[in-house]
C-alpha cells in the first residue's frame, strides 16, 4: 500500500505555515491530506494557528486568546498572508482535512462547525489531548480520530484504542517496531512526524509504518518513487 502523505500546516517547509498559501501549495503538490491547527479567538473564532503565541508565526505578539478575530487579521502571517479561519481553509482546499485541536475549548467550537457545513466525511479530528477527542466523540459518533504523541509515544496504542481513535500520529524519534506491532495488532494506523529526508522515510519503511507528516514537497514525490 502506498503510504498516506499529511502535509504538515500546508507545507510549512516551502511556505509560511498555517495559512492558505500553505493549504493551496500542499494541494497543488498532490499531499493525500492537509493538517492544521486551531486554537480560539478572544471572540470564539477557529483560529487556524499552532502556538498559544502568535508572536513566532506573524509580526504581533501576546496570546490568541488576547486578540479578536478582527485584531488578528491585521496581523502578517508570512508573505503577506493573513491569519485563516477553520472554515476558509475548508473553502480555499478540497483535500481532506485533520484538524488538530491545540486549544481544548476549541473541540466543542469545530464540532459544531463540521456537523453545521456536514463534514464528516472529510474530516479527521486530531490532537495530544486525550478530553478534546473525548468531547468531540461525544459530539461526533461517527468522526474519525488520531492521537498525537511524542514522548507518549509507547503508551499510544492502548490510549488511542481507549479512544476509539484509528489512528496514531507519533513522533519519529519516539516510535520503534514494538509501538508499530502493538497499534497494527489492534486495528490501529500509525503515522509518524516530521518526516523531511530520504533518511527518515527509509526509517518509515523499516518501521512499517501507514504514513507520514512532512513539510516537503518532496516528500511526497519521493513516496510515489517507492510505492
Amino acid at each position: 500500500m502506498p503510504l498516506l502523505t499529511v502535509g504538515h500546516r500546508g507545507v510549512m517547509g516551502v511556505e509560511p505555515e498555517n495559512t492558505l498559501r500553505s493549504f493551496v501549495r500542499a494541494e497543488r503538490e498532490g499531499l493525500d491530506v492537509v493538517e492544521l491547527d486551531l486554537h480560539l479567538s478572544k471572540d470564539g473564532e477557529l483560529v487556524v494557528m499552532h502556538d498559544a503565541d502568535v508572536a513566532r508565526t506573524t509580526d504581533g505578539s501576546g496570546p490568541i486568546s488576547d486578540f479578536t478575530l478582527a485584531e488578528l487579521r491585521e496581523l502578517d502571517a508570512g508573505q503577506g498572508e493573513r491569519v485563516p479561519v477553520f472554515e476558509e481553509v475548508v473553502e480555499a482546499i478540497g483535500s481532506p482535512l485533520q484538524a488538530e485541536i491545540k486549544d481544548r475549548a476549541a473541540a466543542r467550537v469545530l464540532a459544531e462547525a463540521i456537523q453545521r457545513r456536514q463534514l464528516q466525511d472529510r474530516v479527521t479530528v486530531i490532537s495530544f489531548h486525550a478530553e478534546a477527542l473525548r468531547e468531540t466523540r461525544e459530539q461526533l459518533p461517527d468522526i474519525p480520530l488520531v492521537l498525537v504523541a511524542g514522548r507518549s509515544s509507547p503508551t499510544a496504542p492502548e490510549r488511542a484504542r481507549e479512544l476509539g481513535a484509528g489512528m496514531v500520529s507519533l513522533e519519529l524519534q519516539h516510535v520503534d517496531a514494538d509501538i508499530v506491532g502493538r497499534a497494527h495488532a489492534a486495528g490501529i494506523q500509525v503515522i509518524s512526524w516530521t518526516v523531511n529526508t530520504d533518511e527518515d522515510l527509509a526509517r518509515v519503511r523499516e518501521l512499517g509504518l501507514d504514513g507520514v507528516v512532512t513539510d516537503m514537497p518532496a516528500i511526497r514525490r519521493a513516496t510515489e518513487r517507492l510505492s
